[in-house]
């Protein structure tokens, strides 16, 4: 930069070149930018426009920052959600299963004369609940368990003295779980002491 009465253009234009941002690397016309950021300092208040410049770089800075925060919190979301839907997605699959397991225990109840009907009856019935088993479906234990409002599903409070307190009694319907997750209560009776 020329020198004039001993101090250079950007001396007496009042820039502070320590704070200023370097030129572009590659770039050929950095002498003429140094020319122009010279006229340009030679306007009314240049020190009031660099400050300007620079909280405007500071909030864009700041609005970068976050975006980036809410953009990463999103793919977490997304990636928790995805993880949920493919841990759960065959509950909707499984949940018509879970009459044809009920026909099956009643159908186990009922005590006939041809032994080989009946362990065809068990072997399907062992099978299903093999499958089901390795897909995480589970059933929730009921009879002779302390009543659970989580799990079980009271139907009726019997008064007897033969079981402990809010013990289940009997078991209407079998209740299962998908995991960590309830399909559906197990329906009981439960003790009631007198």
């Amino acid at each position: 930069m020329k020198k004039a009465n001993g101090k250079t253009e950007s001396e007496m234009a009042g820039l502070d070149l320590e704070h200023e941002l370097p030129p572009a690397d590659g770039d050929e016309n950095s002498s003429e930018n140094g020319a122009s950021e010279a006229a340009v300092g030679e306007t009314p208040g240049p020190a009031s426009e660099l400050q300007k410049l620079k909280a405007e770089r500071d909030s864009l800075l700041d609005r970068l920052a976050r975006a980036q925060a809410e953009f990463e919190n999103a793919r977490r979301r997304a990636t928790k959600e995805q993880q949920d839907f493919r841990d759960y997605a065959a509950a909707d699959a499984i949940k018509p299963l879970l009459p044809v397991l009920d026909s099956f225990e009643r159908a186990l109840l009922v005590r006939s004369e041809p032994g080989d009907f009946r362990s065809g009856v068990e072997l399907i019935y062992k099978q299903l609940q093999d499958a089901l088993g390795k897909i995480g479906v589970k059933a929730i234990p009921a009879k002779g368990e302390p009543f659970d409002p989580h799990v079980h599903e009271a139907i009726e409070m019997v008064e007897t003295s033969d079981a402990p307190d809010h013990e289940v009694i009997e078991e209407l319907q079998r209740g299962y779980k998908i995991k960590d997750r309830l399909l559906r209560p197990a329906m009981v009776k439960v003790a009631k002491n007198p």
